[in-house]
């Protein structure tokens, strides 16, 4: 009988088994503390109660784990979902000599608190180099980096903020700082060093039912001041990351750069804010470890002297600075203060070599770009030159920085930084060796031919790209120049997305408003013309063209009247798709992945913007997850036979409505100016 009525209550009351802590707090690790803590590799507890997880050794791991697993998805057993959570930490990093240390420390969530055959250095005791991106890893990480990258598409410099999945290449990074409002309500952005020694605050909350994670940072003071606005906010879904339980800490390390990883005080809470740390009770970080302060008595004499005139001559040194800064930031505009990375124009102009034109390597709209090797750190760039006197040269300068400065994403160039000298603009990305695709397509050295497999790989990657920019980053980007010659490749023949200079920012929940038709003839869609408003789709569409173009080897708009898309479609109703793929391929392609591009290029230049997939079905179905829809005859474009260009054919797919014949002589760049000049 009891048996049974045991059973019965298991049936309509099961037992839910669940972590044992979804909240707690440390202020400062010592006493009894320390029993709810697990310390692995070169983590020890000082006797202040900070929680040491590196010291000076070389090659050194330290983790610090909370001891008992946490329940990831505790909201309900009917909620596939994971639940968000909110951490509050206070750290420090102290180099353990007088030049920079290294490597960095990580806030983590794993499914164990070892990391069997982990790496140090880069890898940040989490990873090593052969499950390095592995998603069965399942591993969430925030880093607080120190030093550069060390590898092409990783983080490039240090001292930054990243959100890592499953990898040691941050998804988003961001340098380290903070944001405060002035009086005008404007957020200006303050660059904080992290391995200054001081104690640094951060915060990290992951909203479940927005899928989001914020990442702030601020200096330590004295009374709880979190910044208004996070330093990252980025769209990320951890379901299917994150295991039903986890274990969350610390995880820090050293290489050949070593420093002192320190952690203050640290809570955590499951679905509600983490609980507040009391300030006066967390302990300060150790002075300099390897330091003595036992001077020689003969010093102390030298030192007491010098130090009045030090006294003076400081005072008046830090006048000046503060005056010569006071008067420069009145005079940086609102694009200045959002990305703080910016160059001396000594330096570019000797990276440069004077900006010798046998330094060219490619001229825009707006100027040259030049190739350079920054002298202090021997470094390659590419450093784009503004032309003098170019009002719309200035507006490109400004919406470049002020888009591509914030990005982060592998498939992106990635900008360095900037320089503004009364008229002299620059601009300064990573170097890429490869050129760009429309040169390694259309004008290749030494008889080179870009592979199928090369040109699947990189059409993945420019749709990869554009997805980030689409819906994966805090705000919508729309690109609005998508083609070949704005598409560069590595050494490793991967696509890097770039220039920026059209690009236009919008929040997710808002829509674009009217703007003007800006672009490249070809590759800009129909709706433009009519409407001027631009949208996400109107890139889809500019990488549809570029789809076709890649896989033909043809460009969109050819001479003796050539429309590309007219002619495949032409080839696709007659059933001879195939026959439009490029000659010089040779026959060596994947059929089905051919056939694939080219009928994805025409359904991403349809005509209607509502028949054109998003750039996340796109990846979709270039990576086979999802099957490609049919593509149909587009019924109300004539297509002329032979895939020869009139006007009305050239107003649909370019979007550019004219009755003027053009030849390819005078098609290329367009601004709003040129169209305007033609209606």
């Amino acid at each position: 009988m009891v048996l049974a009525m045991s059973f019965a209550f298991l049936l309509f009351f099961p037992i839910v088994v669940q972590s044992q802590a979804t909240e707690f707090i440390f202020n400062g690790f010592n006493g009894s503390e320390m029993s709810r803590i697990s310390l692995e590799g070169a983590s020890i507890v000082k006797p202040s109660g900070a929680l040491k997880l590196t010291n000076a050794s070389n090659n050194v791991i330290g983790h610090a784990f909370y001891t008992n697993p946490i329940d990831m998805y505790s909201n309900s057993s009917l909620d596939p979902n994971a639940s968000s959570f909110s951490t509050s930490f206070v750290f420090a990093i102290k180099p353990s000599t007088s030049s920079p240390g290294g490597y960095g420390l990580a806030f983590t969530l794993s499914p164990s608190k070892q990391f069997p055959g982990a790496q140090p250095e880069h890898y940040l005791g989490i990873f090593n180099s052969s499950n390095d991106g592995n998603a069965s890893n399942h591993v969430f990480a925030v880093e607080f980096d120190t030093v550069k990258g060390y590898k092409e598409n990783s983080d490039k410099e240090g001292n930054h903020v990243g959100v890592n999945n499953n990898s040691v290449d941050s998804i988003i990074s961001w340098a380290a700082g903070y944001y405060e409002y002035d009086k005008d309500n404007d957020a200006n952005f303050n660059e904080l060093t992290l391995e200054s020694g001081d104690p640094i605050r951060a915060w990290i909350q992951y909203d479940g039912v927005k899928k989001v994670v914020n990442v702030t940072i601020s200096p330590f003071l004295e009374e709880e001041h979190k910044p208004t606005k996070p330093l990252i906010s980025h769209p990320i879904d951890l379901t299917p990351i994150l295991n039903k339980t986890m274990y969350v800490g610390f995880s820090a390390a050293t290489g050949q750069k070593t420093s002192f990883h320190y952690i203050l005080g640290w809570s955590f809470s499951m679905n509600i804010t983490a609980p507040s740390l009391n300030i006066s009770q967390l302990p300060l970080p150790p002075p300099m470890e390897n330091s003595s302060s036992a001077y020689k008595p003969q010093l102390k004499v030298v030192i007491a002297s010098l130090s009045a005139i030090t006294l003076i001559l400081l005072g008046i040194l830090f006048f000046f600075t503060c005056f010569k800064k006071m008067v420069q930031h009145h005079s940086l505009e609102d694009w200045e203060l959002d990305c703080p990375h910016r160059f001396q124009y000594k330096d570019l102009y000797a990276a440069t070599k004077g900006f010798k034109e046998t330094g060219v390597i490619g001229v825009g709209g707006f100027g040259a770009v030049y190739k350079g090797i920054v002298p202090a750190t021997g470094s390659e760039v590419a450093v784009k030159k503004i032309m003098h006197n170019s009002i719309q040269g200035m507006r490109e300068f400004a919406a470049e920085i002020e888009s591509l400065g914030r990005l982060r994403h592998k498939n992106l160039v990635n900008l360095q930084g900037w320089c503004k000298r009364k008229n002299d603009l620059l601009i300064v990305y990573d170097y890429i060796p490869n050129g760009s695709l429309d040169s390694l397509i259309f004008k290749p050295k030494n008889n080179f031919v870009l592979t199928w497999d090369a040109r699947y790989n990189i059409l993945k990657g420019i749709a990869a790209g554009l997805l980030y920019l689409h819906e994966e980053w805090e705000q919508v980007v729309i690109h609005r120049d998508v083609k070949s010659s704005n598409v560069l490749i590595d050494a490793e023949l991967n696509a890097r997305l770039g220039d920026f200079g059209l690009a236009r920012l919008f929040d997710h929940d808002k829509l674009s408003h009217t703007t003007n038709v800006v672009g490249t003839i070809g590759y800009i869609a129909p709706e433009l013309a009519r409407t001027g408003k631009v949208s996400t789709s109107s890139d889809v569409f500019a990488y549809g063209i570029l789809l076709l173009e890649v896989a033909t080897g043809r460009r969109p708009i050819g001479s003796s009247n050539f429309v590309l898309v007219d002619w495949i479609m032409e080839c696709h109703q007659l059933g001879q798709i195939l026959d439009a793929l490029d000659p010089k391929l040779n026959s060596n392609y994947m059929v089905d992945e051919a056939e694939l591009v080219l009928e994805l290029g025409l359904l991403c230049s349809h005509h209607k913007p509502e028949a054109r997939p998003t750039m996340r079905q796109v990846t979709r179905y270039l990576s086979g997850d999802d099957p490609l829809p049919a593509v149909v005859d587009w019924g109300s474009v004539d297509f002329h036979s032979g895939g020869e260009m009139n006007s009305r054919n050239l107003a649909v797919i370019s979007g550019y409505m004219t009755t003027t014949s053009y030849h390819s002589s005078s098609i290329g760049d367009i601004t709003s100016s040129s169209i305007d000049a033609g209606r």
